[in-house]
């Protein structure tokens, strides 16, 4: 079992050991890295798959919708674990792919680990969290959308990032910078449809 994500290096390096041995990375694969027991990790894993070079391969974004819809659903309804469908856990992506997305994102992780700590936690429990929880369902919907828009999904990626960041590090100001985030990418996302 793996042991309780509390940054964002952390994540990096379980998902890095899990995946020596394996020439495709599964969904499966990751998720039996970073445990079933918490749904920030969920969160911060999809956010760092659209933040990265990973959602240019097709299929990838649509699938990290699916992923972040059903995780955030299940934290609107209280569940204590992830439940995840098969299909979803059979994805795969080469471990050149992963390997060179994991590699570039190691520097970001332990400044970003350095500078997060726990403050405004009313933010991310309780009500905060099902605040949190119903922006991420409608980022999920809006991905679909995002495609034809250059970069909207590192955008999303990135507000995903540090929603996950957030609860990981029970960290206020990261979910209000989320907020912020979220509400510049709708803006975007209204302008160039509009």
């Amino acid at each position: 079992m793996a042991d309780e994500i509390t940054g964002l290096s952390q994540l990096l390096d379980q998902i890095e050991t899990s995946s020596r041995h394996s020439k495709r990375i599964s969904l499966q694969l990751v998720i039996e890295a970073i445990g079933l027991r918490s749904f920030a990790p969920f969160l911060l894993l999809v956010g760092l798959i659209l933040f990265s070079p990973l959602s240019g391969v097709p299929g990838v974004s649509s699938a990290m919708a699916a992923l972040l819809l059903l995780v955030a659903i299940q934290l609107l309804l209280g569940r204590r674990h992830v439940w995840l469908p098969q299909w979803l856990l059979r994805r795969s992506i080469s471990k050149s792919k992963l390997n060179k997305a994991l590699n570039g994102m190691k520097k970001p992780a332990e400044f970003a680990d350095r500078w997060m700590q726990p403050r405004l936690d009313f933010l991310v429990r309780r009500g905060g969290t099902y605040a949190i929880a119903a922006i991420c369902s409608l980022i999920a919907l809006a991905i679909p959308l995002m495609e034809p828009v250059p970069f909207s999904a590192t955008t999303a990626g990135f507000a995903l990032t540090i929603f996950g960041l957030a609860l990981v590090s029970h960290d206020g100001l990261l979910a209000l910078m989320a907020f912020a985030v979220t509400a510049l990418l709708t803006g975007l996302l209204v302008s160039t449809l509009l």
